[in-house]
């Protein structure tokens, strides 16, 4: 008897979970030859509110972190990528991708893990200053996360894309809500099981799967999103997107780029997901006999 395949269930990623979209529904992810691949998660508006919540919930505890510990975590998180090469050079594949391209794109989503691990604790010493003032005062300016980032990941770089948007995001002790490729969605849930496994702490990074169009408006127009990234082209979502970022003036980014050369990974990305926080403190002088004032 010919043995059947069981194939992989892709579900959604959201407060260190992998549930099924609330709404039950799901598409079916095909190959070039027409055959079912997969059947993908098509998530809701409920959904993406339940990630928001636990990215929310999270960013506390990871803003707080340190930088090395931070730093840490990045370079486990390439570690575990590195482990799992063969998997998503197989998936990029399935998903109609070159064997060269693959290898490329899993090979360039590591170092790129491993370069932003490296930023964690120095982003800060190169953006910090200590500002020149007339009046007898320390005067300092200092970045700190914005907070709950949204992310509509690139269509056309499944894995490379989706790393080189989270990367500066989470660097800067941000947490993120990610739409992952609607055509080639697999890689991203492989990759929030890397996630999962290493020590990333639930609700850092979650990964929905679904569609843009459906999508695009609620990850701009909720109010407790403080950022959003796009990283795609299309010129109505754009508009509709920075249409809603004037609802609560949250920050809009524009990462529409080609993810595979070097200058597109720079600690300026991390920056954007900064405010600069500016911190005054007396000068205290010494008086006569010793005393402060």
């Amino acid at each position: 008897m010919a043995r059947l395949n069981v194939l992989k269930t892709y579900k959604i990623y959201s407060g260190g979970q992998f549930p099924r979209t609330e709404s039950g529904r799901f598409y079916e992810l095909k190959n070039k030859k027409q055959e079912t691949i997969a059947n993908v998660c098509l998530s809701s508006r409920k959904d993406f509110r339940n990630a928001v919540a636990a990215a929310r919930s999270a960013f506390g505890n990871w803003s707080g972190r340190s930088a090395s510990n931070r730093g840490q975590i990045l370079y486990r998180i390439a570690e575990m990528l590195e482990s799992r090469k063969t998997q998503f050079i197989e998936e990029l594949m399935l998903q109609g991708i070159s064997s060269k391209v693959a290898s490329e794109e899993i090979l360039q989503s590591i170092d790129r893990l491993v370069y932003y691990a490296g930023w964690c604790d120095k982003y800060q010493q190169l953006f910090s200053s200590v500002n020149p003032v007339a009046s007898p005062h320390f005067n300092f300016s200092l970045p700190e996360p914005t907070g709950v980032v949204t992310i509509i990941a690139s269509e056309t770089s499944p894995l490379l894309g989706l790393v080189s948007a989270i990367g500066p995001v989470i660097t800067g002790g941000n947490t993120c809500v990610v739409l992952a490729s609607e055509k080639m969605p697999l890689s991203a849930i492989t990759f929030a099981e890397v996630l999962a496994t290493s020590d990333l702490p639930g609700g850092v990074v979650n990964v929905l799967t679904g569609t843009s169009k459906e999508l695009h408006s609620h990850f701009s127009s909720h109010m407790d999103v403080n950022a959003i990234i796009y990283c795609r082209n299309n010129k109505e979502e754009r508009k509709t997107i920075e249409e809603n970022c004037s609802l609560n003036i949250k920050r809009f980014f524009n990462w529409s780029r080609n993810w595979t050369k070097s200058e597109n990974q720079n600690p300026y990305l991390i920056l954007d997901l900064q405010e600069i926080k500016t911190t005054w403190h007396p000068v205290e002088k010494i008086g006569i006999g010793g005393a402060n004032y």
